[in-house]
């Protein structure tokens, strides 16, 4: 349904028309330098680029209007529409390169030439360039080979296979390429920009040794047409014996290969421009040549060409050495040999002795090109494959003797010179259809891409899958059968098979394909660099950046020397039958990519997936990119192996080291509709106590400058999670968000930087509130989405309690308790938390001490357990104390304790420790009555901070004093207990900085009389715990790396909250790491499967 604009002018009084009329001048002047500051380094532009949030040329634009005051506000993030039209229109597409031409243009001033707008059309665009990259080497080197190796049906089969892959390739790129805007950098811009940073660097490589690669098989051909058809006399290495030959043309190559390649690479340095200036005569030879074969094969039909094949029985042989085919010729009246006679016996007499089987079987002559209408095609149908050395042989002819691999090797015959096989032949053949991206690469010169690459390469792979067809039908038609397996024309004088067919003359074939070859190679030197310098500068893969350095005019000289590099691996292989199958797999490894990108974006439906080419479905997609697969394994499996193995190093090392880029692929877009999914499913059902682990909120607190205080928590956060499961870091900013909105971001940015150093995988949460304690409510409440919630909450134990002015913070720290325990959340509370082993520390040998008072569901249990999982950890070893009463059979209890352990398949030592039930202490009273007297105290007399330092440091003197004091009678119980400071010392410790003042308030506070009846009973037996069971953790856990512990919970009473700091803090004296835990309430631990 077309959607219809209508445009409605408003008049403005306030404006001049002469005013506009500057402004559009100056916008239009401006249209190329707003593009060129609105460019990544690669010349992509940014998403929001040029449209939105890019207002600065338009500073110069009064709205002042009446028309449109109501928008007046948005003017400086949010352009008018006539505004974005303007630079709509004058959008053009920066093509590789220009970034630098514009930089080094900018020293020209106003000579400075606008950058002309693309004007290439979809036949000179994509179609040539398309059909000259598909069609080369294979196709005149190799194709008659194959066709005679196959037979025309599994050649036929190969070619389908092949092309269909190619087909269906191009209709998930002519999708891609279609949904939106295309910048130079063509394959790897599409996958990378459709499935992330991860995969396009994976893939742009991988698609960077394909093309590199082919460079080599490009030059390989060359020097093969040049060696063997063109000067077979310029071989340096001559081999004496014909067994060497392979090696010696094989060391040829390797010379000659890498002289072309230092030649080519010369020019490409030199000048892009010469190479396509050029592209257009390479292509022209291509063409020819193809005309040539197809008016050779017409011409068979009326008059063969005469290129008669000599054979020995029904063995082909090398027509090299001797000129007529024939054992014996008459001169005059005598009868004498011929040079034939003597490659088969040791001398030119006619009674010298020859080889059984020459003398056994008579030489014949076959037509090697009996033509189209002989019924050759039936011979040619089916398969000749064979192993190395193996004699090529007509099966017609007759023979006798059976072959004799000693002497055979020595003799002219015509032999494999490689093990065939049908999988072997699809990875030589499928560089031939590889090309494809021909036209998406030059997307930036393209006068409308999106119409351009869809139509142009669909047909080109068209065109070239009829082109390959018919010549497989037509070879099979029109040559014999050993001809056409005769790799490299030995029978017929070493003459390119396909140019035995050819017409005028077989030169046309040498000479256009060795062009041909020559082209595309300069074309694989030009393009590989560009695609390597457009990878560097996307910033993906750290350690290729100085690739995306060139020349002043961007010509990219440090990939061109990497290329070169790479290039001449290929070429020290010398073999074009074993280059083929590795260039093969990178090709196919790119191919793949792009289907699964098309039928990623499809099922998905993201928004942003609308492509003008509708001719795609997912399931096209996917049937091509599991052919592609298919044929990676079916050309080699251990080259495909080899490359997946590469792909996906290069994916794990920019996942790990790359840079964060966000594209908006459809891998992300994958990601969030596999997390929705699981999500949905997880809200199903609570976890089964089986998959129960900690979820952690982790509570942070940050100074003033937003740094955070203890980076230590989320090093222990990350020794407890080892990366599983959900870790929330939260924090809470004391304020209104509209005030604290750039102080949140950066206390985020803050939290993340040290979340990355301590590496701790999860997710930052900051939280702006009117107060701390509202604001850890509702991280405590919200935090988290659906079945992946938190369930436990980790914070620091508030160690300046005692010191701090303002009573809030510990207040807020025991109504998080509260919180934790009303939403059925586990907590742990970590005391001297900076203390806490780093990532980078290794504990020795040393134990994790848990003591289990009460079973609050198995956490004490879990947490060592999951704990010693990493490598700070350990080597320490885990105690289990339990606590029994006068009644408990204590010999029973760790028995019981020990079974419970090994149903839990936990290693641990097991230890009951007896709490006999002792008259309550001296110090038990003292202590308590002393935590009244302070609590009374600073509520009566409102001490400012500095007194109740003091206050805090007389009774901290006192209780040493008096807890010396029991320890030394310890048998004895007093019957009173007295103070031990008095009304005199308090006055002289506080006459020592106040004199003058030492009666404020004071006479009040000593009207209290300590008696041990008026104090809470319920504050005493408390107390009495606290101490009992301090002394024995302190006695048998004092050098243990960690103590874990139940965390006792808050008291109803609210009145009691100071004492109840006051419990823990007993509790927890004169230990190091400790680590509080209180059960959210169920089971987290079971001795079940």
């Amino acid at each position: 349904m077309p959607t219809n604009f209508t445009v409605v002018p408003v008049k403005d009084g306030t404006r001049k028309a002469k005013e506009g009329d500057e402004e559009d001048d100056v916008d239009d002047n401006n249209a190329l330098k707003e593009e060129e500051e609105d460019t990544t380094g690669d010349g992509v532009p940014k998403e929001n680029s040029p449209f939105i949030n890019n207002t600065d040329n338009d500073k110069g634009n009064s709205y002042d209007g009446t028309n449109m005051a109501l928008f007046e506000e948005e003017m400086d993030s949010n352009p008018m529409v006539s505004s974005l039209l303007n630079k709509l229109a004058n959008y053009t597409n920066l093509t590789q390169g220009a970034q630098e031409h514009e930089e080094a243009d900018d020293d020209e001033g106003p000579k400075k030439k606008a950058v002309k707008s693309p004007q290439m059309g979809t036949f000179m665009g994509v179609y040539l360039p398309c059909l000259q990259n598909i069609l080369g080497v294979i196709l005149f080197l190799r194709l008659t080979w194959i066709v005679g190796t196959a037979g025309i049906m599994e050649s036929l089969a190969i070619v389908g296979l092949c092309c269909s892959c190619t087909m269906l390739t191009a209709i998930s790129m002519s999708a891609i390429a279609t949904n939106g805007v295309v910048p130079a950098g063509g394959s790897y811009y599409m996958i990378s920009r459709s499935l992330g940073p991860e995969f396009g660097g994976a893939v742009g490589l991988c698609f960077y040794l394909g093309t590199t690669f082919a460079g080599s098989m490009y030059i390989l051909g060359t020097i093969e047409i040049l060696l063997t058809y063109i000067v077979p006399k310029a071989a340096i290495f001559i081999a004496e014996r014909k067994e060497d030959e392979v090696d010696a043309l094989l060391n040829n190559m390797r010379v000659y290969g890498t002289c072309c390649l230092a030649l080519m690479s010369i020019v490409v340095f030199v000048g892009v421009k010469y190479v396509n200036k050029l592209a257009l005569v390479f292509l022209a030879c291509v063409i020819l040549s193809i005309l040539a074969i197809y008016a050779g094969v017409i011409k068979t039909i009326f008059e063969p060409p005469d290129f008669p094949v000599c054979m020995l029985g029904n063995r082909t042989l090398q027509n090299h050495g001797f000129d007529k085919c024939s054992k014996l010729e008459v001169i005059g009246n005598l009868t004498v040999t011929t040079k034939l006679w003597q490659l088969f016996c040791d001398g030119p007499e006619l009674n010298a002795t020859c080889n059984e089987f020459f003398v056994n079987n008579n030489v014949t002559e076959v037509q090697g090109i009996p033509g189209l209408t002989s019924g050759v095609i039936s011979e040619n149908m089916w398969s000749e494959y064979g192993p190395l050395a193996m004699l090529v042989e007509n099966k017609k002819l007759s023979s006798v003797g059976a072959s004799d691999p000693a002497t055979d090797i020595y003799l002219p015959y015509v032999v494999n010179d490689i093990t065939t096989f049908f999988t072997l032949l699809v990875g030589i053949y499928f560089p031939s259809v590889t090309g494809i991206m021909a036209g998406s690469n030059r997307s930036g010169d393209l006068r409308d891409a999106q119409k351009s690459i869809p139509i142009g390469t669909i047909l080109a792979i068209a065109t070239t899958s009829f082109i390959y067809v018919t010549c497989v039908v037509l070879f099979g038609g029109c040559i014999e059968g050993v001809l056409l397996r005769d790799k490299f024309g030995d029978s017929v004088k070493g003459n390119l098979v396909i140019g035995t067919l050819s017409w005028p003359s077989p030169w046309v074939i040498v000479i256009g394909s060795f062009f041909s070859c020559c082209g595309a190679g300069l074309q694989s030197l030009t393009g590989a660099p560009r695609l390597l310098q457009a990878i560097a500068r996307d910033g993906i893969v750290p350690f290729l950046q100085v690739f995306g350095h060139g020349k002043a005019n961007g010509e990219p000289t440090w990939a061109l020397l990497l290329t070169a590099g790479i290039c001449e691996i290929g070429i020290l292989i010398a073999s074009l039958d074993a280059v083929a199958p590795i260039l093969s797999m990178f090709f196919l490894m790119c191919y793949l990519f792009v289907n699964l990108a098309c039928a990623v974006q499809t099922l998905l439906r993201t928004p942003n997936w609308r492509p003008r080419f509708k001719y795609y479905h997912w399931a096209l997609s996917f049937l091509g990119m599991s052919l592609c697969l298919a044929l990676m394994f079916i050309s080699s499996w251990y080259y495909a192996i080899v490359a997946m193995a590469i792909a996906t190093c290069i994916y794990k090392y920019i996942e790990y080291r790359g840079a964060e880029k966000e594209w908006g692929d459809g891998i992300r877009g994958l990601s969030l509709n596999a997390a929705r999914y699981a999500l949905i499913r997880l809200e199903e059902a609570p976890p089964h106590t089986k998959n129960w682990r900690p979820q952690l909120l982790v509570l942070l607190n940050l100074d003033s400058d937003q740094v955070v205080k203890h980076p230590r928590l989320l090093s222990f956060t990350t020794q407890l999670k080892a990366g599983k499961g959900l870790t929330i870091v939260g924090n809470v900013l004391e304020g209104t968000y509209l005030t604290k909105d750039a102080e949140s971001k950066r206390a985020e940015q803050n939290i993340k930087s040290v979340m990355t150093a301590e590496r701790t995988k999860g997710f930052c949460h900051v939280v702006v509130s009117s107060n701390l304690r509202d604001g850890f409510s509702h991280l405590i409440q919200s935090a988290g989405l659906g079945g992946m919630k938190h369930n436990s909450v980790l914070m620091a134990w508030p160690g300046n309690w005692k010191q701090s002015n303002d009573p809030q913070s510990w207040k807020n720290f025991i109504e998080t308790v509260r919180e934790t325990t009303a939403a059925h959340q586990a907590l742990l509370v970590a005391k001297n938390v900076d203390s806490f082993p780093t990532n980078q520390d290794r504990l020795g040998e040393g134990t994790i001490d848990v003591w289990w008072v009460v079973h609050d569901g198995g956490m004490l249990m879990l947490l060592p357990f999951l704990l010693r999982q990493h490598k700070v950890w350990r080597k320490c070893k885990m105690r289990i104390f339990t606590v029994a009463q006068m009644d408990d059979n204590s010999i029973q209890m760790k028995k019981d304790l020990q079974m419970f352990l090994y149903h839990l398949r936990l290693d641990a030592e097991v230890e009951v420790v007896e709490m006999h039930d002792n008259d309550i202490s001296a110090f038990t009273y003292e202590k308590t009555l002393v935590m009244e007297q302070r609590s009374q105290m600073l509520k009566q007399m409102q001490l400012s901070r500095t007194e109740r330092e003091r206050e805090a440091q007389l009774i901290h003197d006192r209780n040493t004093a008096s807890h010396a004091a029991i320890n030394d009678k310890a048998d004895t119980v007093p019957d009173r207990v007295h103070m031990t400071w008095t009304k005199e010392k308090l006055f002289t410790e506080r006459n020592r900085n106040r004199e003058g003042n030492a009666n404020v308030a004071v006479r009040d506070l000593f009207n209290m009389k300590p008696e041990w009846e008026t104090l809470n009973q319920s504050n005493v037996r408390r107390m009495h715990t606290a101490i009992k069971l301090n002394e024995v953790v302190v006695n048998k856990s004092q050098g243990a790396h960690l103590v874990l512990l139940n965390m006792p919970g808050p008291p109803k009473n609210r009145g009691g909250d100071e004492n109840y700091m006051e419990f823990l803090e007993v509790l927890l004296e004169g230990l190091n790491r400790v680590l509080l835990v209180r059960g959210g309430g169920r089971e987290v631990i079971t001795i079940y499967s």
